[in-house]
C-alpha cells in the first residue's frame, strides 16, 4: 500500500502497547484530562511572565475588490521573528510573520487568495472551518511546489520510500495557487494553516498559521464589542534553543524527505513556552469595559483549560464556538479547548477596580505553563455590553432523521510493519475512502478514542449528540468543527454536508497523530 511507504519512519515497536499500563514511552502530561505528548525543554533564556506587551496580528488588505470578489495576495517565505528578548527566531511565515496576517471577510462575498510559495518545501493551505469546494479545501496532496522547479528533480522519489510505489500526486501547482472561498457560511473565527501531508506538525510549529474572521449581518445586529474591544488570541506552545531558534524533533529537519518526529514524541509535541499571538506570556492593558476575547488553541498537541483569576462576575461568558454564535450565552468558570478549537467569550473588565491584575491560567498545566497572559485594568472607561438571552437561531440536526450511522475508531495500530495512529485499522491513503455521504443527508458518526484525539471534520460543521450514555458535554454547544475525545471515550455527532461534491478528509488534530496516518477520506455527492 502506498500509505505504508509514507509512514515507514515511525520507530519500530515504539507504540508497542495500548496505554501507560503496557509501557508506552510517553505520558499524559500531568494528571486527569490533560495532553497526550512529550514536552520539549527550552535552552534559551526566557523572559519573565507578563513583561512583554500583547501584539495583534496585522490585518491583510485585499489587492482588489472588483467584480464583487475580495482578492488577496499572500507570500509564504522564510523570515526572522523577534519572540524572545535579544534573540531572533527563524520562522516559516505567511507574509513572513507569525501568526500570519488576519483576513476579514463577509458572509456571501467571495474571497480569492493567491498563495505564492517562496519556501524550499511544498505547502498546502487549508482554511480550517471553511465551507469550501474540494479544489480549494487544501487537500493534503494538493501541493504548491516551490517556485524553484529544481525541487521536483531533486526529490522525485520522496514519496516512494522503502521500495513502495510513490503516493499518487494531488492537484499540484508550481509557485502559486489561487484558493477560492464562496463564504456562504455564518460569521465565525476561522483559521488557515499548512496542511501538507505528513508535515503539517513541523510547518505549523514553525509559523504557518493565521486567522480568517468572517462577519455577517446577524452578528453585526447584536452590537458586540469591536475595534479595540475585540481581541483575537492565538495560543501556541513552543520551545526554543539557546540561539532563539525553534526546537522541534523532526526526523528530517529540512522537511523535505523523511516525515515524522523522533521516538519520544510520536504521541505529540508539547512546548514549555506559552505564546499569545507570538508573544511569550504577554500582558494586555484593558479599559474598564466589556471585551470580546476570541481564543484559538493553535497548539500541536496541548489541551488547555482556560480560567481567569480573579474570576469575572459572569465568568467566561461564552457566545460562540468554531461554527459561530451560540443560540444563547453560556457561563463557565473555566473552559476546555483542544487543539484547533475556538472559544468566543465576553469578559466585563468594568467590574474590576483600577489597577486590577487579571491572569489567564491553563489549569491543565503546571509550573510556568500554568500561566498564559495577564490583563491590567486601567482608568479609562469604555462601553459595557450586556449579552441578550438569544444570540442566534441554530437549526438542530435531528438524529432520528439520520440516513446512516457510521463508526470510526481512532487508535494506535499497525502502519505496514510499524506502529502509528490509524482510523478503523487503516492508515491514511489518498486512494482509500472511509465514507460516501450524500449531500443534504443527516448522518450520525460514532467516534471512539483510545487516547486524547481532537477530531476535525472538513467541509461543514457538526453538532454533538452525546458522549457515552449521556448528552453533549459542557463545552459541546453550537456548531463545532472539532470535537475533543478523551481516552476511552465514545461520542456521537450529527453531520450534514452541503453544496460541494468531492473528496475531503477528517482527522485527529493532534498534528503529530495526523502526520502519522490518523486521517481518512470521505467523498460527497
Amino acid at each position: 500500500m502506498a500509505a505504508v511507504s509514507r509512514r515507514a519512519f515511525i520507530g519500530g515497536g515504539v507504540l508497542a502497547g495500548v496505554g501507560l499500563a503496557v509501557g508506552l514511552p510517553f505520558a499524559l502530561e500531568g494528571t486527569g484530562r490533560h495532553s497526550t505528548g512529550e514536552q520539549l525543554r527550552s535552552t534559551a533564556r526566557l523572559p519573565r511572565s507578563f513583561t512583554l506587551p500583547l501584539r495583534l496580528p496585522p490585518t491583510l488588505r485585499p489587492s482588489s475588490t472588483e467584480e464583487g470578489v475580495d482578492r488577496y495576495m499572500m507570500t509564504t517565505r522564510g523570515a526572522t521573528a523577534h519572540i524572545l528578548p535579544g534573540l531572533t527566531t527563524p520562522i516559516l511565515g505567511f507574509e513572513g510573520v507569525f501568526p500570519g496576517p488576519t483576513i476579514e471577510s463577509r458572509r456571501g462575498r467571495p474571497v480569492a487568495v493567491r498563495h505564492r510559495n517562496r519556501l524550499p518545501i511544498p505547502i498546502v493551505v487549508h482554511l480550517h472551518g471553511g465551507h469550501t469546494p474540494h479544489e480549494s479545501d487544501g487537500y493534503p496532496t494538493d501541493d504548491i511546489y516551490p517556485q524553484d522547479m529544481t525541487y521536483l528533480h531533486r526529490h522525485q522519489g520522496m514519496t516512494g520510500m522503502d521500495g513502495h510505489a510513490p503516493m499518487p500526486a494531488g492537484d499540484v501547482s508550481h509557485g502559486e495557487r489561487v484558493y477560492r472561498y464562496p463564504m456562504q457560511q455564518r460569521a465565525a473565527m476561522l483559521w488557515y494553516h499548512d496542511h501538507r501531508m505528513d508535515f503539517t506538525g513541523p510547518s505549523v510549529w514553525r509559523g504557518l498559521a493565521g486567522l480568517h474572521i468572517v462577519r455577517d449581518d446577524e452578528e453585526d445586529a447584536l452590537g458586540l464589542p469591536r475595534g479595540r474591544y475585540e481581541l483575537p488570541l492565538v495560543l501556541t506552545d513552543r520551545a526554543f534553543d539557546a540561539d532563539g531558534s525553534l526546537l522541534y524533533p523532526s526526523v528530517d529537519a529540512t522537511l523535505v524527505n523523511t516525515p515524522g518526529v523522533t521516538d519520544p514524541y510520536v504521541a505529540g509535541v508539547l512546548g514549555d513556552v506559552m505564546l499569545v499571538n507570538g508573544v511569550p506570556w504577554p500582558f494586555a492593558d484593558v479599559d474598564r469595559a466589556t471585551y470580546r476575547l476570541r481564543f484559538l488553541n493553535a497548539c500541536n498537541a496541548r489541551r488547555l483549560r482556560l480560567r481567569l483569576d480573579p474570576e469575572p462576575h459572569d465568568g467566561l461568558l461564552q457566545i460562540g464556538t468554531e461554527g459561530g454564535l451560540l443560540a444563547a450565552p453560556l457561563q463557565h468558570d473555566s473552559f476546555e479547548l483542544a487543539p484547533a478549537q475556538r472559544l468566543d467569550a465576553l469578559v466585563d473588565f468594568s467590574r474590576f477596580p483600577v489597577g486590577a491584575l487579571v491572569t489567564l491560567y491553563d489549569d491543565f498545566a503546571d509550573g510556568r505553563m500554568h500561566q498564559i497572559m495577564r490583563f491590567r485594568v486601567g482608568e479609562r472607561v469604555g462601553p459595557r455590553f450586556t449579552a441578550p438571552a438569544t444570540l442566534s437561531t441554530i437549526e438542530p440536526l435531528d438524529p432520528t432523521k439520520a440516513t446512516v450511522t457510521r463508526t470510526f475508531r481512532f487508535q494506535r495500530g499497525s502502519v505496514g510493519h510499524r506502529d502509528g495512529w490509524i482510523i478503523n485499522e487503516e492508515p491514511f491513503s489518498p486512494t482509500s475512502v472511509a465514507a460516501r455521504p450524500k449531500l443534504g443527508d443527516i448522518e450520525i458518526w460514532q467516534l471512539f478514542a483510545d487516547f486524547h484525539h481532537p477530531v476535525h471534520v472538513h467541509l461543514d460543521p457538526f453538532q454533538v449528540v452525546g458522549r457515552g450514555i449521556y448528552g453533549p458535554g459542557p463545552f459541546d454547544a453550537g456548531w463545532k468543527d472539532t470535537i475533543d475525545l478523551s481516552p476511552g471515550e465514545q461520542a456521537r455527532i450529527a453531520v450534514r454536508f452541503r453544496d460541494h461534491p468531492g473528496r475531503f478528509v477528517f482527522h485527529c488534530h493532534n498534528l503529530e497523530h495526523e502526520d502519522m496516518a490518523m486521517m481518512a477520506n470521505f467523498v460527497t455527492a
